[in-house]
């Protein structure tokens, strides 16, 4: 999980550097975010990255140019401007989630049996 904290962050700060937005939200999510594998992500992120994936590459690409400009590319300044609050919404998710993948719990063993160690010595 710190390495999903480590690529969000990294992605933030390209976000929030020099430039055109549509440039910088090009380079975070190029650089850091693209190859992010969805499914190892915790359930209160995992959905929101995807329809943010989505978003960010759903025109298809023209002259060699990627999905993920050619998205950026077609969008406007506000749209571009939504993209990047979500990704910064998205990080704070993650970091409140603690890293909690929120897997299901194992099953409850038998606990009838009570071990030694809780035991009261005589």
């Amino acid at each position: 999980m710190p390495h999903h904290v480590d690529r969000f962050c990294a992605a933030l700060s390209v976000l929030a550097g020099h430039g055109h937005i549509k440039q910088r939200l090009i380079d975070a999510f190029e650089l850091h975010l693209a190859d992010l594998d969805h499914e190892t992500l915790p359930l209160t992120v995992k959905e929101p990255f995807a329809d943010l994936y989505r978003t960010m590459t759903q025109v298809a690409p023209l002259n060699g140019e990627g999905a993920i400009c050619a998205s950026v590319r077609k969008m406007s300044i506000v749209e571009a401007d939504e993209c990047a609050r979500r990704l910064v919404q998205l990080y704070g998710d993650l970091i409140r989630s603690g890293g909690n993948v929120e897997e299901p719990l194992p099953a409850v063993a038998d606990t009838s049996e009570v071990p030694a160690i809780l035991l009261k010595s005589v």
